[in-house]
């Protein structure tokens, strides 16, 4: 917007809320200018989005209707009825930011709406199924069985084939042809591997164990529901459909939509408990007694039909090493499909990398789908569970329970929010991603319950800062920092295709990234029509799109182009020689970036403990630290960690203001302290303190003449 367009409308804005101020009732001008917005809008659109404000526009927005009762005070109505020249300046600088503040609003709500329009458009494509329709299969005696490929802690799974079941496509390929394939092309140092051999079992049959439910199949469905939630609508008979399915917690549970990273029931039916090959060599005791005299089994059990998939995650990941951009583009599926379920109050309880299918796209790349509900939540409660006994359970994977689920205490009227659950076990699992052990697992490992950030062992230097950053954020033990799987896959997302966009970006502003958003649009489209259509990356971008929304991409951007990540952007454009100081750093010192410390928003005391024992380690080590980034507070634990090796120091100190203060709102310890403190605790050799460009003028003279006594 112009200089002269942005004086225009805050004059004629500043005008009109004069009139209404002196001739109207308070509550009826910022009626009366909300109506008028409202009007301008629905002339040029017929859909109203939510209006999204940084919180500074926001609190001058609400703020309208309470100025407005100010502007009817007498001293308002002298000052209109003949003000000085810089009273009447006040005025037209507040029209001229009421003015931007109403700019602003509109970019906001022509983004929502184009949000919304890419929303529409991608969401009418639904996924399609990766095997043909077929309408038999309710029957065990429809399928032929094959060898076993999986089994679990109450299930076995087998492949299967029917004659109405045939593959649309197929990237199956077995462990030893895979290991085999990734060792040739090492030593022939070639492009990505391709896997498109077809199947002869393109199905996979998983027989529950059924030990407690008895035999009915109406008391079986209702014992095991919660592994129908990602079944199909065609996959129960009509009948079977009419149960009235109790879940876990005695309400129905919901069911998912079809999407490519979350597996699809395509059949679920109830037979007599089969001799399959191997089930009395590796599971006697969970047969029924017909086949084992001491098996504990019931005779029939639950069968479910779903694609056969070459591998597990954890399969794959311990034959093969996955390049950055395979990593990245897996954990970005992972977030996409933990997004989905949460979109529809599912929570899965039990990610893990067995727990996670593995086929490849025509290009080699990696496609995951998220598999195994037994563990499920899937309640009309949502994703919040009512703990208020230690009997209920939280899921099923100690090792990676998020921090907020392994540290409840059971009570009346305790919920265990598991909306950010999820998250926080993909961004354990990345580590595997990326060539690393998970640190969560072992003995010697982690544990949810009582890790801090700062114990968690560095990524790999080739991992992208991006992707190391949406990982440092998903193991935030608190939630508040902990992002949202959808602004996860965002933050991926932008940094995968955006880049360009992002270097320019302001979060205020999102002309630049709208702009990004129709060329993506146009792009996917284009390679929806095209071979490419059907890869991995294509379906990531799909997903981006028909998922996209302004306030969890303002999110995101947040994350990306503020902090750390703008000094390191910065600072790479530092030229290694000086030419007027003729001083060449970089050829007598080893400069290193050792990372982040992480601080605790909410407790100063403890953010000051974790700087401290940060720079113990690195003082330790015999290194100059250098620190950018923090308030005026963080001078004091990094001197105190620096003092206990070195004794009381020196210190130059520009600025304005000393920091000498004794106190400060109340507090010992805070941003206009940390010198007082330093001295207290001898942590200063005063004669060797200078301080540089302090303000003349003070509130009092005492921090002036403290100062001057520690050097008498």
């Amino acid at each position: 917007m112009s200089v002269k367009h942005a004086l225009g409308r805050g004059l004629e804005l500043g005008r009109s809320l004069l009139q209404l101020g002196l001739f109207k009732p308070a509550g009826r001008v910022a009626a009366k200018l909300r109506g008028e917005r409202l009007r301008v809008s629905l002339s040029t659109r017929t859909v109203q989005p939510q209006t999204f404000l940084p919180a500074r526009f926001r609190f001058f927005r609400r703020s309208l209707s309470g100025l407005a009762a100010q502007l009817q005070s007498g001293a308002f109505r002298r000052v209109a009825g003949g003000g000085a020249p810089r009273n009447r300046a006040v005025f037209l600088a507040f029209g001229v930011g009421l003015g931007l503040i109403e700019q602003q609003l509109e970019e906001d709500r022509t983004s929502a709406a184009l949000c919304q329009e890419i929303q529409a458009v991608f969401r009418k494509k639904k996924f399609q199924t990766p095997l043909k329709s077929f309408t038999s299969g309710y029957k065990l005696e429809d399928y032929v069985i094959g060898k076993q490929i999986g089994k679990g802690c109450n299930a076995a799974v087998y492949e299967a084939a029917a004659p109405f079941a045939t593959p649309a496509e197929s990237g199956k390929c077995s462990l030893v042809e895979l290991n085999q394939k990734e060792t040739d092309e090492d030593n022939k140092k070639a492009g990505p591997l391709r896997f498109s051999a077809t199947p002869s079992f393109p199905l996979a049959m998983k027989m529950m164990w059924n030990i407690g439910a008895g035999s009915s199949s109406d008391a079986i469905l209702r014992s095991m529901s919660m592994e129908l939630v990602p079944a199909c609508p065609q996959a129960l008979t009509e009948e079977q459909r009419e149960f009235a399915l109790d879940g876990h917690f005695g309400m129905v549970p919901k069911r998912l939509t079809a999407h490519p990273n979350v597996i699809t029931v395509y059949r679920a039916f109830t037979a007599e408990v089969p001799l399959l090959p191997g089930a009395q060599e590796e599971y006697p005791d969970v047969l029924p007694a017909r086949l084992n005299p001491q098996g504990l089994g019931s005779n029939r059990t639950l069968f479910l039909v779903m694609k056969n998939y070459p591998c597990s995650l954890r399969q794959y990941l311990g034959v093969c090493v996955p390049n950055r951009m395979q990593a990245s583009l897996m954990l970005l599926q992972l977030l996409e499909g933990v997004d989905h379920l949460c979109k529809q109050g599912i929570a899965h309880r039990d990610l893990k990398s067995d727990n996670v299918l593995l086929e490849f796209d025509g290009t080699g790349c990696p496609r995951l789908v998220i598999t195994d509900f037994g563990c499920c939540l899937a309640e009309d409660l949502g994703l919040r569970l009512p703990f208020n006994s230690c009997w209920v359970n939280r899921g099923g994977n100690a090792c990676l329970m998020a921090p907020e689920v392994a540290t409840a205490v059971p009570g009346p009227g305790v919920m265990i929010d598991y909306s950010k659950a999820d998250a926080w076990a993909v961004g354990a699992i990345s580590y595997e991603l990326f060539g690393q052990p998970n640190p969560f697992y072992s003995s010697e490992g982690l544990e949810s319950r009582t890790y801090q950030e700062q114990q968690l062992p560095p990524l790999p230097a080739s991992v992208p800062d991006d992707v190391q950053l949406v990982v440092r954020l998903l193991l935030h033990r608190n939630t508040r920092k902990r992002p949202s799987a959808r602004v996860a896959a965002n933050m991926l997302h932008i940094s995968l295709w955006g880049k360009r966009v992002l270097a320019s970006l302001d979060r205020a502003r999102m002309d630049e990234l709208t702009d990004w958003l129709l060329c993506q649009s146009a792009v996917v489209l284009l390679k929806g029509r095209g071979s490419g259509g059907s890869s991995v990356e294509a379906e990531l971008q799909r997903c981006f799109l028909a998922n996209i929304d302004l306030e969890d991409l303002r999110a995101a951007v947040s994350f990306l182009i503020f902090g750390p990540r703008h000094i390191r952007a910065e600072s790479a454009m530092i030229r290694l020689y000086n030419g007027w100081t003729r001083a060449a750093p970089y050829e007598s010192l080893r400069v290193a970036d050792l990372g982040d410390v992480n601080v605790n928003l909410f407790d100063l005391k403890d953010t000051c403990k974790r700087i401290r024992e940060a720079y113990r380690e690195i003082v330790a080590t015999g290194c100059i630290p250098l620190t950018l980034g923090g308030d005026h507070t963080i001078a004091y634990p990094i001197l105190q960690a620096v003092a206990e090796r070195h004794g009381p120091v020196g210190l130059i100190h520009v600025d304005a203001h000393a920091d000498t203060s004794d106190m400060i709102l109340g507090e010992k310890i805070g941003h206009g302290t940390p010198f007082r403190r330093c001295v207290d605790e001898g942590l200063l050799d005063c004669k060797r303190v200078v301080q540089i460009g302090l303000r003349g003028s003070g509130y009092s003279p005492d921090n002036y003449e403290w100062s001057r006594a520690q050097v008498s």
